[in-house]
């Protein structure tokens, strides 16, 4: 039986550096795994729009596809949106949805790769406080999720960390560096938990600069971390159903 197609399904955005780091991601995925067709698709604003690709591999004959959120909690598009989509898709096209990015230890690694990348040692994580600034919700699970990657960050050496958000819950990225500088910290490195350049994450680099935090880290954008971790939620999605239909 051929592969099942990797439809990678990301939210969009009007910021083009979105998109751009989306494609550079899926790409990154075709070169770990030549033989997997990978496929993008997104939600708003941006083309393709995940329907028309469902639409065009029905068209081409494909019959699996794995639709993976592009998410790193399990917020209202992976709640809503982006089931009502697979819904409408073509009828002779058997689509799964495989999990949210998060909560993954790749995550954690990719998080402080970046932090690296922008220029702290592992030596520097006792006198640094850290600010995991994600987008925001109002799912409350997405909000404890976030909480408790601040908590298996704080458990690697970090002098502390503090989740800060860029809309919808509280506390905003300003507020939380300088809190950690109340309590003490040397130095303080905002690290953005979101995958692409936008709106918000450009919020949170403002409230980084106006409260003087001394480390600004990267989006995760198309790390080797993240390209790993998308393969690995798609094959956990092909196990399920092969055990799925091996018990049926």
């Amino acid at each position: 039986m051929p592969s099942p197609v990797l439809l990678v399904i990301a939210h969009g955005s009007r910021d083009p550096r979105h998109a751009a780091t989306v494609h550079a991601l899926t790409g990154r995925v075709r070169s770990l795994r030549p033989g997997l067709r990978v496929e993008t698709g997104f939600l708003d604003f941006n083309a393709p729009s995940a329907p028309r690709v469902l639409e065009r591999l029905a068209a081409e004959g494909v019959r699996e596809v794995i639709a993976l959120p592009l998410l790193l909690t399990r917020a209202f598009h992976a709640k809503a949106d982006i089931p009502a989509v697979l819904r409408q898709a073509p009828p002779m096209l058997r689509v799964r949805q495989a999990e949210v990015l998060g909560p993954s230890p790749l995550l954690l690694s990719a998080v402080q790769q970046r932090l690296y990348d922008a220029g702290l040692t592992p030596g520097d994580k006792r006198s640094t406080g850290l600010v995991l600034a994600s987008a925001g919700s109002t799912d409350p699970e997405a909000i404890a999720v976030i909480a408790d990657i601040a908590r298996e960050l704080r458990r690697t050496g970090w002098c502390a960390v503090r989740p800060a958000f860029a809309s919808a819950s509280l506390p905003r990225t300003e507020d939380a560096v300088r809190r950690l500088r109340a309590e003490g910290c040397e130095r303080v490195a905002v690290a953005p938990y979101v995958i692409a350049p936008g709106f918000l994450p450009d919020r949170i680099a403002r409230g980084a600069e106006e409260s003087g935090a001394d480390v600004l880290a990267d989006v995760l954008g198309p790390s080797p971390e993240l390209a790993r971790l998308l393969l690995q939620r798609f094959d956990e999605a092909s196990a399920a159903e092969h055990r799925l239909a091996i018990s049926a």
